[in-house]
């Protein structure tokens, strides 16, 4: 079944955010030392050939992503973000190279045999530790280690081009690899190839379904009166203020939660000193650190005056939430989780 479901809006803010893409970087924390490959989760080869018009041209691709196999038919073919990719049975042994993968699979009921985790969190998110089996690690999403993954003898890789497109062609002599072209505010297209390639597109589409259902649900039990969010993440030598191609950007946009205007861009996220911190005012702030606290400059932009002083934290609306979620979790479970965490704050 083809994966038809991305729409000129939808193409038009990807080309905006991959403009922006060298400068912001994906959703989840990675390398932030200000480099091409910051936070990019792969080598500034991978990091340029997702900008620009290269980006661009790829995500009208994303329309074409999947596959006009039937359900249960293989050997199968899947179009994705560096060509296509025979695969010739139902896929047993899964390797995933990101936590979006990870999300992915766990959710179709897939234990995969091994995983990257992000530099941030080593270890299996807890979210879904109890669905996902026990797979061994192969490294991490910026420093992959092709010999785990080779001795694993997987028979499907899952990861995306932004994170590994100079390991593709080892990745594809060891197993049928399959990439989107970035992780984060293009998950649900994600989910989607993901599930072709492992032939649950019914069971994909049912759960995006459900979320979305969900989403409205929650943005009418907020009511009219819709609160503004805003979405801060200190990470070790930045700021970020998250704005709408981000994760987190998406499922807020799915409940009809407004957001302030610095965060009103099609971008992963606004960059800002501690000094500049009372520009994350709103009505509500989220907060997500990524790795360990004391190695980022959230205890200085606290002490801040200016934090003391925010419309949010002087009405005790200023939380901190789970990273590996809100974040990192770059998937329809961890979505899900977040819907929960909003609803408890937002919903009297």
């Amino acid at each position: 079944m083809s994966i038809r479901r991305r729409s000129t809006a939808a193409i038009g803010l990807a080309v905006a955010a991959a403009l922006s893409l060298s400068a912001c970087g994906s959703d989840d924390g990675g390398k932030a030392d200000g480099s091409a490959k910051s936070d990019a989760g792969g080598d500034k080869k991978a990091a340029v050939a997702t900008g620009g018009k290269d980006f661009g041209d790829a995500s009208k691709k994303t329309a074409e992503y999947g596959t006009d196999a039937k359900a249960g038919e293989f050997p199968r073919t899947l179009t994705h973000a560096l060509g296509k990719t025979e695969i010739k049975a139902a896929p047993k042994r899964v390797v995933v190279l990101d936590v979006g993968e990870f999300d992915n699979v766990v959710s179709l009921g897939v234990q995969p045999v091994g995983y990257a985790p992000s530099e941030g969190d080593e270890g299996i998110p807890s979210y879904l530790k109890k669905d996902a089996g026990t797979p061994k690690s192969v490294g991490t999403i910026n420093n992959l280690n092709l010999e785990a993954i080779a001795a694993l003898k997987p028979d499907l890789i899952l990861g995306s081009r932004l994170r590994a497109a100079d390991k593709y062609p080892q990745l594809s002599k060891i197993a049928p690899t399959v990439f989107s072209i970035r992780p984060g505010f293009t998950w649900k297209e994600n989910y989607l190839l993901n599930a072709a390639a492992l032939d649950r597109t019914a069971e994909a589409k049912a759960e995006l379904d459900a979320y979305r259902a969900k989403a409205v649900k929650l943005g009418e039990d907020i009511g009219p009166d819709k609160p503004t969010i805003s979405m801060v993440r200190y990470l070790p030598d930045r700021i970020r203020l998250y704005a709408k191609a981000s994760f987190i950007g998406t499922i807020l946009e799915d409940t009809g939660l407004p957001r302030p205007k610095n965060q009103q861009i099609n971008e992963l996220a606004a960059e800002i000193s501690p000094e500049k911190i009372d520009e994350a005012d709103a009505d509500w702030i989220f907060t997500g650190v990524y790795g360990d606290p004391k190695a980022t400059k959230r205890d200085t932009a606290r002490s801040n005056p200016l934090w003391k002083n925010l419309k949010a934290v002087k009405a005790g609306q200023a939380k901190d939430v789970p990273d590996e979620t809100w974040y990192l979790g770059l998937g329809v479970t961890a979505a899900d989780k977040v819907l929960d965490d909003l609803r408890a704050d937002l919903v009297k």
